[in-house]
This record gives C-alpha cells, structure tokens and sequence, in this order.
C-alpha cells in the first residue's frame, strides 16, 4: 500500500514538470516573437486639403467725404452708433446757399406771374408779340432750373448712411472745415463679411466659383464656417503668381471683425475606394519604398517586406497604389524592429 501511494506521487511529481517545462518552452518561444499591432486594410474616401491665409473684410464698408466743401455745421451721430441707411450723419453750414435759394425763389415768383400773363395775352389774345412770350417763359424755365440746382446743392450739405452699419470712427469735430475727399466718418456694417485670400496659380484648374470651403479662426478656435466660393479672380498677380478667390459669410453674432486672419481650406483632391495607410510606416530602402505585411506562414506568423508605390499623403495618411490589397494586414507598430520573415505575435 505504502509503496502504491510512493508511486502515484512519484507520478503525480513527474507529469507536473512536464507541464511545467511545456509552459516554459512556450514562453521561450513567446519570447522570441515580436510584439506587433496590425491593421487591416479597407478601401476608404481619401480627401486631400491645402490652406490658404484670407483676410477679413466687411461687404459694407464706407469712408464718408462730403461733396461740397463747408463748415461742419451739427454731428447727429457718436461712435459706435448704429444708425439705419438715409439717416443724417452730420449737417455743413448751408447759409449762403439758403440765401440764394431764397433769392431764386422771390425771382421766380414774379417771372410765373410774368409768364402767364405773356402766356394768356399772346396764345389767348394775341397782343404783344411772340417774342415777349417766349423770353417770359425762358425766364420762368431758367429760374426753375436755378432753384433745383441750388436744392440740390444744399441736400449735398447734409451727408447720410449710405446703408445701415455701425458708425466706427468720426475724424472731425463740429465748428472744422469738410472738404471734398477728407475722411470725415468710417461706416462699417458687420453683418455680412467677406473673406480674400491669394492662391497659387498652380491649384487654378481645381478651384472654381461654387466650391465648397471650410474656414476656421486662430481667435476663435471652436466657430468653424463651410461656405462656398463666391468669387475667382481671373488676373493672375505678376508678383506672386497668385489669382484671389473671395468667400461670403453671415458674421455670427458679429464676432468676426474686419482684418482679422481666417484660415481657408480647400479640398483639391478626393479619391474613392483609396487603399490607405498610416505614413509613417512606410519605409525606404536602396531600391523603392516597402511596408510590412503580418502574414500567416505554415503554424507560425511572420513578418512580410513588401514594395509598395504611393500617391498622395494628407497629414499622416498616404494612399497606397500598388502592392497591398484590400484585407492585407499592415503592421503599424513595431515595425521598426521587424524584419523580412521574422516571427511575430499580433497584440489583440
């Protein structure tokens, strides 16, 4: 009995260090294998952007010079102001131009009369002559014409919004003299705004008028717009080789403001059902660039170097067109320490 439980346990002894070195073995083997990750190739939408640096403009956009020279006469309006399109936004003396109008019109009154006396006697009675007749109504005519010239004169004197908007700076004060082609009121309206950016001649056969953007702002990293081409140029800048293209855009609660810098991103090229990889996996050696493939070989898993051509990269994605198929298993990490045909293990 004795020498019975003396076996068993012998036995009992000898199988688990059986299993014991079985295990070890496969550890050692473990340990020879590289640890890899892989991924699996599927045919995607590649799409491929570049930037353009826009500067920011509004669509409405105004310096105000008056038309006639004169005193300012009374500012209606303060800065930041908002004032509606055909408001007063400041008056120029108008005196001497209102004592003309004046003038004319006492003239006026007594050559209507004269005119329609000569008017009733010569077409009615024929007395006097037709001369008389027709020198009274040249008068009255000339005068009526004087008067509407010097009404217009003085509505020159009276400068209005040309459109609605904010009043963003006032030059002059009341009591200085206004001459034609001073800068005397800045007038923006910010609710639409317009975005120009200069774009190399080379990317002149993919952008048209229509094309859909995305734009983006360093001052306000979360507003992101998607707007369409609204304007190419057709003069190609002889300085820079460069033609501009020009974007619209409602101004979100007026945020954006004239001069700022916008970031225009344009799609110049989309493929579909494009073989993509990560581009740095992507190796080179004397004779062309390679990747590695995890591939099944007999009981074990090796890494495969394969050839592989590519096309275009955007960021950290290359397309690759020739030497992977669609189900391929890429190896993405660790393939800086494989080689061609040494074992590895895929991590799950």
């Amino acid at each position: 009995m004795k020498q019975n439980i003396i076996k068993i346990a012998v036995i009992f002894v000898l199988g688990i260090t059986i299993i014991s070195c079985k295990t070890e073995e496969k550890k050692d083997e473990k340990k020879h294998k590289t640890l890899v990750e892989v991924l699996e190739v599927q045919a995607q939408t590649f799409h491929h952007y570049f930037d353009v640096r826009a500067n920011i403009e509004a669509v409405e956009f105004a310096i105000i010079s008056p038309e006639t020279p004169g005193q300012i006469k009374k500012i209606y309006v303060k800065e930041g102001q908002k004032v509606n399109k055909g408001d007063i936004l400041l008056k120029q003396n108008s005196a001497v131009i209102d004592g003309q109008i004046q003038n004319v019109k006492s003239q006026l009154g007594l050559a209507e009369i004269t005119y329609n006396k000569q008017k009733e006697l010569w077409l009615e009675k024929h007395v006097g002559s037709e001369i008389q007749y027709l020198q009274a109504k040249t008068q009255y005519e000339s005068l009526q014409e004087q008067l509407k010239t010097l009404q217009a004169q003085r509505d020159m004197s009276e400068i209005k919004a040309p459109f609605s908007g904010i009043v963003d700076k006032i030059n002059l004060k009341e009591g200085e003299l206004a001459n034609p082609g001073m800068q005397v009121i800045e007038l923006v309206n910010l609710s639409n705004l317009k975005f120009l950016g200069d774009v190399s001649e080379t990317y002149l056969p993919v952008i048209n008028k229509g094309d859909t953007v995305n734009i983006s702002f360093t001052t306000y990293p979360d507003l992101k717009l998607r707007e369409p081409i609204y304007r190419t140029s057709n003069i190609i800048n002889p300085a820079n080789r460069t033609f501009e293209i020009e974007i619209r855009s409602k101004n979100i609660d007026n945020k954006l403001k004239p001069n700022m810098i916008a970031t225009i991103r344009i799609n110049d090229y989309t493929k579909d059902s494009a073989l993509i990889v990560p581009s740095i996996i992507i190796k080179k050696d004397f004779e062309k660039q390679f990747i590695f493939l995890a591939e099944k070989n007999d009981t074990t898993t090796i890494a495969r170097k394969i050839f592989v051509e590519t096309g275009r990269s955007y960021k950290d994605k290359t397309i690759i067109t020739k030497g992977i198929k669609i189900g391929d298993k890429v190896i993405v990490k660790g393939y800086n320490i494989v080689s061609n045909g040494s074992e590895i293990s895929i991590s799950n």
